[in-house]
């Protein structure tokens, strides 16, 4: 049962990992416009739907978040944090590209997502000695990957990335990281927002509602902003690429959302390791920095790279892969 939950887990991050590969495809729209359209199916649609999984017959989730009206609303307020960390996760890639800029945010944001959740909801006992080693060794998977990637840049000049800037992007990297592990901290405070009787695999999927839509409140504000500073309103009166972006904008949303709905279903199957349920979220951001790799090796990124600095991106891989094992190991 733990496999079964591990590879629901690893197809979920596989899916987020190859999520802003549709994006490529959009037409003649900005940042902005492409970024919040895609962002109503992510974090609005498929993650109310998802909920719904959750809401037995006869009962509603309006019910299920007005009995507890502090929890839903620390969960939504993680979730606006956290959607400070997905404009800059946005950022990141685009100064550093896919494989670096996925790696160093959701690197940061796995170590601090494991250890931090437990503390503010009063839940520390669950750290674990094994379970902080295992954060400890992503974070060093973390380290070895920015070491790649400061070697990328002195190797290629960053030619296969447009606006790629080394520093800048680091920075944007890090602090997208910190406020990304606050959805880890409202999935903790909403825990207990489920109806007697629901799946263990579906439970947590109001929780994961709230903090998205927290998320898209955020988003909303930066990204209209954006459209107004830009004067890129006319994005959307664009009737020509309408569908076809709209078509890309909903498989991305759908590719970004799988990674939440598969750590879900496979924290159901992890009951048994109270471990490794801890660790869960650590894992597919782990994950989601191993596939995007593989993304950045497809899309060309690392091209024009010595043989010394691909051999640092394994090594980084490498750890990152053992990272996900050693708390269950030790």
């Amino acid at each position: 049962m733990i496999l079964l939950g591990l590879l629901i887990i690893a197809i979920g991050a596989f899916c987020q990992s190859s999520s802003y590969v549709p994006i490529n495809k959009v037409k003649s729209w900005s940042w902005e416009s492409y970024w919040i359209v895609q962002g109503l199916f992510a974090w609005l649609v498929l993650p109310l739907l998802g909920a719904m999984l959750a809401v037995p017959e006869g009962h509603s989730l309006f019910e299920l978040f007005s009995a507890d009206p502090k929890a839903t609303f620390l969960t939504i307020f993680y979730g606006i944090l956290w959607g400070v960390g997905g404009l800059t996760f946005g950022l990141s890639m685009r100064y550093l590209g896919v494989a670096l800029g996925q790696s160093i945010s959701l690197g940061t944001c796995a170590a601090m997502g494991t250890i931090l959740a437990p503390v503010f909801t009063g839940q520390a006992a669950s750290i674990t000695t094994s379970v902080v080693i295992g954060v400890v060794v992503t974070l060093v998977g973390i380290a070895v990957i920015g070491v790649a990637g400061s070697m990328k840049a002195r190797n290629t000049g960053a030619s296969s990335v447009k606006d790629f800037n080394f520093g800048k992007g680091i920075s944007v990297a890090l602090l997208a990281g910190l406020m990304s592990a606050c959805f880890n901290i409202g999935l903790y405070q909403g825990n207990e927002m489920s109806f007697d009787g629901v799946s263990p695999m579906f439970a947590t999927l109001p929780a994961t509602f709230l903090v998205t839509l927290g998320g898209l409140l955020t988003n909303a504000v930066y990204c209209f902003t954006q459209n107004s500073r830009n004067h890129t309103w006319g994005d959307y009166a664009k009737g020509n690429v309408w569908l076809n972006n709209l078509v890309f904008c909903i498989l991305a949303g759908a590719l970004w959302y799988s990674q939440f709905f598969g750590l879900a279903l496979g924290k159901g199957y992890l009951a048994g390791s109270p471990t490794l349920y801890t660790f869960a979220f650590c894992i597919l951001m782990a994950l989601n920095v191993i596939f995007s790799n593989l993304w950045g090796v497809i899309l060309k990124e690392w091209k024009g790279c010595s043989g010394k600095t691909v051999a640092v991106l394994g090594a980084g891989i490498v750890i990152l892969i053992l990272s996900c094992f050693i708390p269950q190991l030790i």
